[in-house]
């Protein structure tokens, strides 16, 4: 295994002789795909068996799901070829590896919410390893990081960039030298087994500030349009014969009572989702609301007796679903992380998987209306405004076609190294 220079730093910056010798913590951060997990993890995992023994460790994701897939799926194996004995004990989320007469215990936690929190409170650990770091709450990490007091314990943090205005970045990485933490910044130029045509892949995935952060690494605040990149050569007409040629129908909807409801009807045909028609309705416009009865009356007509596999809903729209489901339809709750979402959106549009055909007119006004707004915490906002086809449309990406459609998100939430 061949490794760049910057990643033999981070693998080594802990060993007795080292120059890095003295710090506290590492930071990796940077682009997608520019080997920072397999540095961090590598790193945190000899380190933790070549100075402890019987001691508690920590591996944190934004879910244990990530944890998993990032982490114990990729690193247990190369560690085993090593002759580290690993044993994964998945109910208890937690595995141990022995070497040289060293046993310790490695807990898996997600930092998903706020909630989080309280899950490795109470803990004491000698170490801590901190994936997807700026994801999780600022309450999950001081919490964790607040668990290592074993004496020579230390903290490893990886993570992909987001705005600037991020409390990890004011309070991390700004301040690296005041909490003694060593920070290696990464490229795709430090992943020696990164090859060209991903690395170009990857290049012709993103646009606007999604480009800035994953591709090139930086701390960008997101501006202007949220689909800057959306133009009319990208619309489509309705294929012709959809009504056969279509495999499978879903509609998604994100539903207002005061504030609009959008639904929008999508068809899979050869590996590409497209929204063939929506539905819009105002009520200020309108000067009626609707009621959960007539939106579902309206739904049906969408439809046209098309057989849906599900009908995809704002989660929080809970009499409306229960009125569908009354009426025999199949619904699933949308998955709403509105910054994931989004992203997942715009990797689909712009790698042609999603399609918005001519006539979706509502569809195509948000389209240029659609803008980010900074928030007062400096956190990625969009405005609250000209957005429920939006929303609608971020829900069938994120919840169906980012998922079904065979659709790679690896750098929205990473598969590998």
């Amino acid at each position: 295994m061949y490794f760049s220079p910057k990643q033999w730093r981070g693998l080594r910056w802990w060993q007795p002789g080292s120059p890095d010798g003295d710090f506290d913590a590492i930071i990796c951060d940077g682009a997608v795909r520019s080997g920072k997990t397999l540095c961090t993890g590598l790193s945190f995992l000899y380190w933790a068996m070549r100075g402890f023994h019987h001691k508690s460790f920590a591996l944190c994701g934004k879910t244990i799901v990530s944890v998993r897939r990032n982490l114990v799926q990729e690193l247990l194996p190369l560690l085993e070829e090593l002759g580290f004995v690993c044993e994964e004990q998945k109910t208890k989320n937690l595995f141990t590896l022995e070497s040289g007469g060293r046993k310790n215990t490695f807990y898996l936690f997600g930092g998903k919410d706020e909630g989080s929190a309280a899950l490795i409170q109470g803990m004491t650990l000698a170490g801590c390893l901190l994936d997807e770091v700026a994801l999780m709450p600022r309450s999950f990490v001081e919490q964790a990081c607040a668990r290592c007091s074993v004496p020579g314990s230390r903290l490893w943090f990886s993570c992909n960039p987001e705005s600037p205005g991020h409390w990890f970045y004011r309070e991390w990485i700004q301040k690296a030298e005041e909490r003694n933490a060593l920070h290696l910044h990464f490229t795709m130029d430090d992943n020696p087994g990164l090859s060209q045509a991903v690395r170009e892949r990857y290049e012709r995935m993103f646009e606007g500030a999604f480009y800035r952060r994953f591709v090139l690494g930086e701390w960008t605040t997101a501006q202007g349009l949220v689909y800057d990149f959306f133009d009319d050569s990208m619309l489509q007409d309705v294929p012709e014969d959809a009504e056969n040629a279509m495999e499978r129908w879903y509609i998604s909807c994100d539903y207002g009572t005061v504030n609009p409801t959008s639904m929008g009807l999508w068809g899979l045909r050869r590996g590409v989702w497209y929204r063939t028609a929506e539905f819009y309705y105002d009520s200020k416009i309108h000067r009626r609301q609707k009621t959960d009865q007539e939106y579902a009356a309206d739904l049906e007509r969408l439809a046209g007796g098309r057989e849906i596999q599900a009908v995809i809903v704002d989660p929080s729209a809970a009499s409306f679903m229960l009125e569908l489901r009354r009426r025999g339809w199949r619904v699933r709750k949308a998955v709403n992380d509105v910054i994931s979402g989004i992203r997942t959106t715009a990797q689909l549009l712009k790698s042609g998987k999603l399609v918005i055909c001519r006539g979706c007119g509502d569809t195509l006004r948000e389209l240029g209306l659609y803008r980010w707004a900074q928030g007062e915490d400096g956190q990625d906002r969009v405005c609250k405004a000209d957005d429920h086809a939006m929303d609608e449309m971020r829900y069938f990406a994120a919840t169906v076609a980012g998922r079904e459609g065979a659709f790679f998100a690896g750098c929205v939430e990473r598969s590998s190294f």
